[in-house]
């Protein structure tokens, strides 16, 4: 948040930014082509025509993630570029829209750092996805390996069915299906890893991103608070605006929400899941609720529906 709490003046870093190291920076940023530009749709295109054929799928994947993150920072320069001339605009008006715009300019401003700190965060899921591409690839030649042994097995037996070479490569097929069930076991056990590990990345920063801007927009309205929009009459005064310090107090609440707020003490609440099976299963229980009052179909036995709506989620 600026500290000048003005679009018009120079930003410092806030106590925040300087106590807490940022996450590593988007391998996405910084590139010449942009998200349109024919190279990043040749790349996006053939990312799944190249390479070990069991990691193709997921190349493309890592592909089209990689030209999303460059779109959301295109988005996160765009959304800075209208704070700046917003405040810009309202310069030229009276003094409450003058101060207004310029306060939601810095709200706007805002917005965009944490668009660009969501990318870096983001950067994270993308990137451990391709641990998972790595062990695909990795495992391929073990399949392709076992394949071609099998396959010149059949066509000996075919061929020369007395041929001293189907022994031998049948036990080649036996070393070689063991190194498979060693590749196939680490290639399962990785994937469910990672794939758990990159999602929580992701759902991690969507939700730091959502819940931030949920914040600034409630703040935003406030500050639309003080524009006096009652309709003057031809030749009319309005009342001098005496809103200055309201304004950067509202910029000063929303900068201490954004910096004490933490994916432990966040507003949203862990979903209360419908299907369950047990009291065990359910996130938040009503109050003199207990387990026997649970029926078979994980309703709240013997309450009325008024008594079920004020289950929190």
């Amino acid at each position: 948040m600026h500290r000048t709490y003005s679009m018009r003046s120079s930003r410092a870093p806030t106590a925040a930014q300087i106590a807490t190291p940022p996450p590593p920076v988007s391998s996405t940023k910084g590139k010449f082509f942009g998200t349109t530009s024919i190279a990043d749709a040749f790349r996006k295109q053939t990312a799944g025509s190249f390479g070990p054929e069991m990691a193709r799928k997921l190349s493309q994947l890592i592909k089209i993630e990689k030209s999303l993150e460059r779109s959301l920072e295109a988005v996160s320069v765009e959304r800075k570029l209208v704070a700046k001339q917003l405040s810009i605009w309202g310069a030229d008006n009276d003094d409450d829209v003058s101060d207004v715009t310029d306060k939601i300019g810095v709200l706007l401003y805002e917005i965009g750092e944490l668009e660009d700190q969501f990318i870096d965060k983001y950067d994270l899921y993308r990137i451990t996805l391709k641990s998972i591409r790595n062990i695909e690839g990795s495992v391929q030649p073990s399949r392709d390996r076992k394949i071609k042994i099998t396959d010149e097995i059949a066509h000996l037996k075919y061929k020369d069915p007395q041929s001293p070479k189907i022994s031998i490569l049948e036990q080649e097929l036996v070393r070689a299906e063991a190194e498979s069930l060693v590749a196939e076991a680490q290639l399962s056990n990785i994937t469910r890893e990672k794939l758990k590990a990159s999602f929580n990345y992701q759902f991690d920063s969507l939700r730091e991103l959502s819940e931030k801007m949920a914040l600034i927009a409630g703040y935003g309205k406030a500050l639309l608070e003080l524009l006096d929009d009652s309709p003057v009459t031809p030749g009319e005064t309005r009342p001098a605006y005496d809103g200055y310090e309201a304004s950067k107090q509202i910029i000063i609440d929303c900068e201490n929400s954004l910096t004490s707020w933490t994916l432990d003490n966040s507003y949203l609440k862990e979903p209360l899941l419908s299907m369950h099976q047990g009291i065990d299963d359910v996130y938040t229980v009503p109050e003199g609720i207990t387990e026997g009052e649970v029926d078979a179909e994980g309703e709240w036995a013997n309450h009325d529906q008024d008594e079920t709506e004020e289950v929190v989620a």
